[in-house]
């Protein structure tokens, strides 16, 4: 079996994938930047365990990270665990993607791997969301090549820019609102963010469309997608599992024959 992981500025993501490239676990855990490789590897072991596997089910691992100080951290504690080493996405692993922006080594390992996903599930040319700490937004044309995106201040942080920076707001959890117009400054607050980002999205998909000259498939993952997304107009899909499905072809790709 084979261990996916993909680790965010707020979150990490561990998949386990059969040998039919079957996702048989799934589970998202806080990124902690202080956290050592024992603690991580008592981690991943308790996700295993809680999903009725153990250690000697994984054979080898990969790994997508934007988080560079976490990134060795994670590797140690798969290698403690499972005496493998994690095929890392990056320089010099074969993905299948051609990206044709200005620098393509600035684009996230992130952002490459959701691409490669994308390209073989969906029909394209495709916009791909992706809803974390930041929202990135990916374009590939109809010829799979991608051709860049924008980046947007994410849902949680903007919140939290917001509560710090008033005297009076409250946190608030993102739950939908009984109505689009609040009553109250708590549901003013969850409207405001979770529909201002809803619109956002259809607002970002039809001028994409509009600059390229063609409809686009739509599709969207991260922790937040299931909240917005049902809120837009446009076509979306959602795909939580986006992520370990690129990794997982990205493995496939560079596995030892």
């Amino acid at each position: 079996m084979l261990l996916a992981v993909d680790i965010g500025n707020t979150n990490i993501v561990f998949g386990c994938v059969d040998e039919n490239d079957n996702i048989v676990v799934f589970e998202r855990i806080s990124t902690n930047h202080n956290a050592t490789a024992t603690e991580y590897a008592s981690l991943i072991k308790n996700i295993l365990e809680m999903n009725n596997f153990c250690c000697s089910d994984i054979d080898d691992a990969v790994m997508s990270s934007v988080v560079p100080s976490v990134t060795n951290t994670v590797k140690e504690a798969v290698r403690k665990l499972f005496g493998v080493e994690i095929l890392v996405v990056g320089a010099g692993v074969k993905t299948g993607l051609n990206i044709i922006i200005d620098n393509p080594k600035q684009l996230g390992s992130d952002q490459a791997v959701d691409a490669v996903a994308a390209i073989n599930t969906y029909p394209v040319p495709l916009i791909i969301i992706d809803m974390g700490t930041a929202t990135t937004v990916s374009v590939v044309d109809k010829n799979k090549n991608y051709i860049g995106g924008l980046i947007m201040t994410g849902m949680g942080v903007a919140t939290d820019a917001l509560i710090q920076r008033t005297a009076q707001l409250p946190k608030i959890d993102f739950e939908l609102p009984p109505n689009i117009i609040g009553t109250n400054t708590i549901d003013c607050m969850k409207s405001g963010v979770l529909y201002s980002n809803a619109c956002a999205l259809d607002g970002i998909i039809e001028r994409i469309e509009e600059e390229i000259g063609e409809p686009c498939t739509a599709v969207a993952t991260g922790g937040l997608s299931s909240v917005v997304v049902p809120l837009c107009r446009k076509n979306i899909t959602i795909d939580k599992n986006l992520l370990i499905k690129g990794l997982t072809i990205i493995y496939h790709k560079n596995k030892k024959r």
